[in-house]
């Protein structure tokens, strides 16, 4: 007999328990990044509530009788410490355009966590173990995270490809 723990479910939900530590990661670290204000509180905000879905995820999985895998969780880890590698144009300093594409980032991760409710929502309809109304209250949250670090991009999409360059760089 397979052990529940090696199933493609038990996969699936370690893999988004993973992207969910990277992604509190991220979150955190993009709000210390020297952002305005305004964004840097949004951010941190973010970052406490996927924190919260993330701890939501693993109470999910407790239910289903699937065990956190230490491996992959240390995978997501290294995987958003990567990420920092990349230079985007700039070796010493920070580039505008990372603002950009972590923003880019996060809201792939978030979106990626709706499709994980989604799916969970479906299974819920034959799986008593799992909670339709909680299933159906992380995805709109999800959702409305989705929007908001949409609304972070464009605006730093904008500041970041202006005709006459980057805010940070006119000085």
């Amino acid at each position: 007999m397979t052990k529940l723990s090696a199933s493609p479910l038990a996969i699936y939900l370690n893999d988004h328990l993973a992207g969910a530590a990277g992604g509190v990661e991220l979150l955190r670290r993009a709000a210390r990044a020297g952002r305005d204000e305004s964004a840097a509180r949004q951010l941190r905000r973010l970052a406490d509530e996927v924190a919260e879905d993330r701890a939501s995820l693993m109470r999910v999985m407790r239910d289903l009788g699937v065990a956190p895998s230490r491996s992959r969780l240390l995978l997501g880890r290294l995987g958003e410490k990567a990420g920092r590698l990349k230079t985007n144009g700039h070796l010493l300093s920070r580039s505008p355009l990372s603002n950009v594409l972590e923003l880019e980032a996060m809201r792939l991760g978030v979106e990626g966590k709706a499709c994980c409710w989604r799916t969970l929502r479906i299974l819920a309809g034959t799986d008593r173990r799992l909670d339709p109304e909680a299933l159906d209250r992380l995805l709109r949250r999800a959702e409305e995270q989705t929007a908001r670090l949409e609304e972070l991009r464009e605006e730093a999409a904008a500041a970041t490809f202006r005709p006459d360059g980057p805010e940070e760089e006119r000085g």
